[in-house]
């Protein structure tokens, strides 16, 4: 991969390049359509100069705004000035693209370059022959770290770790410490601690870096420790380390194996794309979607991924139908409940979606337990309670005047009532019981919810008018 000095280009070839962001920060169209025609005319020196001093992430869009066929070869003729960091800011379908299409030692070399959380996360998505063969390209410490991290569960602490880190015996002195990074020039790019370990690498503490600068050259390492220092396991899942970080405000925490060794260190910089994520998978899954979907893939793998959901929901739909057909003979007789049939299991809905979203995201960040979960489901009713006391008077009056029946206002402001109590009430149930058996509530909640607010509001409204009105 070679390097490109823009001092050597032409000045014709040199002027300055279109807007990259424009006001909304966003990638400018001109700016992508002159990388594109740069690409294609393989005019590398351009190439260059429209891209240099660009942020990782601005790289990573304009990825994705390049035709496809386009990636790898801005890539290549950029060499090594293309940071490969940029591969961790695009869509993970793009990401494999781009990989399959370049040449193992490009990929290699340009992974040789970056901190090791960043390779794996290049990595990790690639079958085990691929990573094996950029591996082999690696020298021998770089290939034993980052495959003992890729040897790790997804979505551990071990992959999200970093394995570059200071660490020093407690008796070091401040002097010693600070001399040594220094002196030491394979030191990380971004770090907010030393850590202190024993002859076996296990760990006893660790210093802030601002509490290091501000003691005497002579003190003891040991002497301005802490000796508990914020620490999670290889094997702890993703989302317990950053609920970790978000509860205790952390900036960075030591990764320990099973035998208390230090092994790397997360940083809140990775904590903050988990959260991402992890925010990113709830939505989707609340509407029935894939957690992996991207923008980026193609037509038929998002049918496929949404195509068991919106099943589970016409089957659904088939059971609120057949309800509505038990009083078949009640809506022939009054034409006026058919019209305001939809409007009772809409506001049911609603208010069940509104509790449901409520109770995943207080499950999603355990703040909804056997400890606070009576008091929880109390609140939702009363809620849902008023709520349709407040709806059925509203109703009830909008009902007599549509159709001039004063009879009509006190059945679906009845239905109203016992809809929007039924749905906060299953809005916040359901939720709590399929986490109960270990079934991410996120992806199951929606049809069960749905299902009961449609059947209830449907039943109660119907079954109430025939009551009422003498229809059966």
């Amino acid at each position: 991969m070679e390097t490109v000095d823009t001092a050597t280009i032409p000045a014709a070839r040199r002027e300055p390049p279109p807007f990259r962001l424009d006001e909304d920060e966003e990638i400018n169209p001109a700016f992508v359509d002159a990388v594109s025609d740069a690409v294609g005319a393989g005019d590398r020196g351009r190439v260059s100069l429209l891209v240099e001093d660009l942020h990782q992430a601005d790289v990573g869009t304009l990825l994705e705004a390049l035709e496809p066929e386009e990636r790898p070869q801005l890539i290549e003729l950029l060499g090594r000035d293309f940071d490969f960091s940029a591969l961790t800011e695009v869509d993970d379908a793009v990401r494999e693209e781009i990989l399959e299409e370049l040449e193992t030692e490009t990929v290699a070399e340009g992974v040789r370059d970056l901190d090791s959380d960043d390779a794996v996360y290049i990595l990790e998505d690639l079958t085990d022959a691929d990573q094996a063969e950029i591996l082999q390209h690696l020298p021998a410490v770089e290939r034993v770290a980052l495959q003992r991290a890729l040897d790790y569960p997804e979505d551990s602490a071990g992959r999200l770790m970093q394995t570059e880190f200071i660490a020093v015996p407690p008796f070091w002195t401040v002097g010693q410490t600070i001399d040594f990074m220094r002196e030491t020039e394979e030191l990380p790019d971004t770090f907010y601690e030393i850590f202190v370990v024993d002859p076996g690498i296990r760990l006893l503490g660790s210093v802030p870096l601002d509490k290091l600068l501000r003691s005497k050259r002579p003190v003891r390492i040991s002497g301005i420790m802490l000796d508990e220092p914020d620490q999670v396991e290889a094997t702890d899942q993703q989302e317990d380390v950053a609920r970790r970080f978000q509860r205790y405000n952390l900036v960075s925490a030591a990764v320990i194996d099973e035998a208390g060794r230090l092994v790397g260190v997360i940083t809140i910089d990775d904590v903050v794309d988990v959260i991402e994520e992890e925010a990113d998978a709830e939505i989707k899954a609340l509407g029935g979607v894939k957690p992996d979907e991207e923008l980026s893939d193609n037509v038929w793998e998002i049918a496929r991924g949404r195509f068991t959901w919106l099943l589970v929901n016409l089957l659904t739909a088939i059971l609120a139908s057949a309800v509505i057909g038990l009083f078949e003979k009640s809506l022939e007789k009054m034409v006026a409940l058919a019209v305001l049939m939809p409007i009772v299991a809409s506001m049911g809905g609603n208010a069940g979606t509104q509790s449901m979203t409520v109770a995943v995201r207080a499950l999603a960040t355990r703040n909804l337990g056997r400890g606070n979960v009576r008091r929880i489901v109390g609140r939702e009713i009363l809620v849902g309670l008023i709520n349709g006391v407040a709806f059925a008077l509203v109703m009830g009056v909008v009902a007599v005047v549509w159709f001039g029946l004063p009879s009509l206002g006190p059945v679906i402001g009845l239905a109203l009532i016992v809809t929007l109590t039924s749905a906060a009430f299953g809005g916040i149930v359901i939720p709590v019981l399929l986490d109960r058996f270990e079934v991410d509530p996120a992806v199951a909640s929606g049809p069960f919810v749905t299902t009961i607010t449609d059947v209830v509001g449907f039943f109660a409204f119907l079954g109430i008018a025939t009551l009422w009105f003498g229809l059966g």
